[in-house]
């Protein structure tokens, strides 16, 4: 039976996976070790940690696969210059010196790479190469829990490919139709990341979270100029008004001039302009992953839909399709960007040389957990004042306790996620029921944008009782409205960031300000206890709920280690800590120990 290990790399969000006979074994990002967040480079931790996590040498692994074709991709960056010569001729030049020392090379880069492990690393052997897109298809099928379905892959560019759709069926998948750069849907959105002042590959979540507080007044500037939409969802951008692929900016000055000046300048005030531009485009890919979908039920019979790529983390978008119902069934793989290449790559090389029943990927807990006497030496290393609790039940009491009085918690248990999202083992909670806790988590822990909304975790069994949910919600992947009788009536009246200062539900801290939420919903089976923590503030409040967002702050991937852990919490106003069976006060820490690294990482 095979073992695979896959790895994404050199464009952002590196990452490895090992399989085993199917089964995904373990899965981490590079940046959650070296904490340079959206890491690119090799990612020699996370191998290092998947071979650990498997007692395997790499001697032991039958294959090593590359989530990309680097010529293919520098095929695509030769032609795009041939294409539109001479215009492009700068960022070819900038671009041409780094292709040929290194991604043209990438097949020897990459064993040199290996050859670290062991030198017995045979590329001739080992090494396997898979296209971009067959890497995000293969992540979104094969965990799936469905014996067919079809899928469909959106980012911003693989090799060629920037949309994807097929079909897979028991341990077969094919890719059917693709749309090619430089149409993309986003790069599109990513042009909106640009020009609206934040950071691309990294920013786009923004500016969905600030598309509520706009109005959609440029869609049909957007439809006239920048995008032939199709009714199938098919689609070609007007590359007059792009700079992506000949230049070095996302947009040029005819997009300027379509939107009333240059792009804002990152950290700048947010103005209603940015708010209804980010309203507009996210209704605009909004309606074309609509119209993709609507389409590609209609070719095919089945009634599941798999989706990954960049673009299926736009959750909002997500839910849409989950609310119209277009497919019965929905599953979108956790780490849908680049990081979760590496599970796809690994699972397309083993069904190509195996025909194994597929194992469902039914948690996303893939990464290095601590044992609590190792927990516990970390904290006396560092000399946290920490009390061991030996009970389960008393250690959620009081950690229940301490969201009940309106603290912040940092929550740090067994295996780190695999993905963008805390899913309660290295997660922030508080209070959904206090209206000012939204603006304290930005401002006063996470160090961000006061206007970023926050996700609810909710019992699985009661989420029907709080959104109006389409099945479930594991991955925090969808957002739904909250529900109408848990809803407000608005008092005063107000537009753009004034609209979060109004409480408009009974959960108004993970109530966005269109009354929608990325609604994380929690099994016992996948993580029993976080589970039990909501049956207790259930028990306590009436409401099995918590704020759930992400154990780091603004420009530091999420923490790894207690000593993450416990950094973290002494740079920030977070209240309590709890590692594993360990427990601590804010206030009962030496204030020597108190930090303020906000300047040692770059803002996202």
């Amino acid at each position: 039976m095979a073992t695979v290990l896959g790895v994404s790399a050199y464009y952002h969000d590196s990452a490895a996976c090992l399989v085993q006979e199917g089964r995904i074994v373990a899965a981490a990002q590079e940046d959650r070790f070296t904490r340079k967040k959206h890491d690119a480079r090799f990612p020699a931790r996370a191998v290092e940690y998947c071979l650990a996590a498997a007692d395997l040498s790499l001697g032991q692994v039958d294959l090593v696969v590359f989530y990309e074709k680097p010529f293919l991709k520098f095929e695509r960056l030769l032609e795009t210059y041939l294409s539109f010569a001479p215009r492009g001729f700068a960022s070819f030049r900038k671009a041409m010196p780094l292709w040929l020392k290194e991604k043209l090379f990438q097949k020897r880069l990459l064993s040199q790479e290996f050859q670290q492990f062991s030198k017995d690393f045979d590329p001739l052997r080992q090494l396997r190469f898979v296209e971009h897109h067959t890497s995000h298809a293969a992540s979104a099928f094969f965990p799936s829990p469905f014996d067919e379905a079809v899928v469909l892959t959106m980012d911003g560019v693989g090799e060629w490919a920037t949309t994807s759709a097929g079909f897979g069926r028991g341990s077969t998948l094919s890719i059917d139709r693709e749309i090619h750069f430089p149409h993309s849907l986003g790069l599109l959105y990513s042009a909106f990341t640009y020009y609206t002042g934040f950071s691309v590959n990294s920013g786009e979540y923004k500016v969905m979270g600030l598309a509520p507080y706009g109005r959609p007044t440029h869609v049909q500037a957007i439809l006239d100029e920048l995008i032939d939409l199709k009714e199938d969802g098919s689609f070609r951008l007007n590359l007059d008004y792009f700079d992506y692929a000949t230049g070095l900016r996302m947009t040029n000055r005819n997009f300027d001039r379509l939107f009333g000046g240059p792009p804002r300048s990152p950290e700048a005030p947010l103005t209603q302009k940015e708010m209804d531009l980010a309203a507009s485009v996210q209704a605009v890919v909004q309606e074309a992953v609509l119209r993709l979908t609507r389409a590609l039920r209609k070719q095919y019979s089945s009634e599941n839909l798999c989706l990954a790529g960049g673009v299926a983390l736009n959750c909002v978008a997500n839910g849409a399709i989950a609310r119209e119902r277009i497919f019965e069934n929905i599953w979108i793989q956790p780490a849908a960007g680049d990081a979760g290449g590496a599970i796809g790559a690994a699972l397309a090389a083993h069904f190509e040389v195996e025909d194994t029943p597929r194992v469902t990927m039914s948690h996303a807990y893939f990464g290095p957990e601590f044992s609590k006497e190792s927990v516990r030496c970390s904290l006396e290393d560092l000399g946290a004042d920490f009390e061991v609790v030996e009970s389960n039940e008393e250690l959620l009491r009081m950690t229940c306790d301490a969201i009940v009085t309106e603290k912040t918690v940092g929550w740090f248990q067994g295996r780190m996620e695999f993905g963008p999202r805390a899913l309660g083992n290295r997660s922030i909670l508080a209070s959904p029921q206090s209206a000012d806790m939204q603006r304290t988590l930005n401002l006063k822990i996470k160090f961000r944008e006061s206007f970023r909304p926050f996700a609810p975790a909710v019992r699985v069994e009661d989420a029907d009782k709080w959104f109006d949910i389409v099945g479930d919600s594991p991955y925090m992947l969808m957002t739904f409205p909250v529900r109408e009788q848990r809803r407000h009536p608005i008092k005063g009246e107000a537009e753009g960031l004034d609209l979060l200062r109004l409480v408009r539900s009974d959960i108004p801290a993970v109530t966005h300000v269109d009354y929608s939420a990325r609604v994380q919903t929690v099994s016992e089976e996948a993580n029993p206890l976080f589970h039990r923590l909501l049956t207790l503030l259930g028990e306590r409040t009436g409401c099995p709920v918590t704020i759930n967002t992400s154990f780091n702050i603004r420009g530091e991937p999420i923490v790894c280690t207690p000593e993450n852990a416990y950094r973290c919490f002494m740079g920030t106003d977070l209240d309590v800590l709890v590692v594993e069976n360990c427990f601590m006060t804010k206030a009962r820490q030496p204030e020597a120990l108190r930090l303020d690294y906000r300047r040692e990482v770059d803002l996202d």
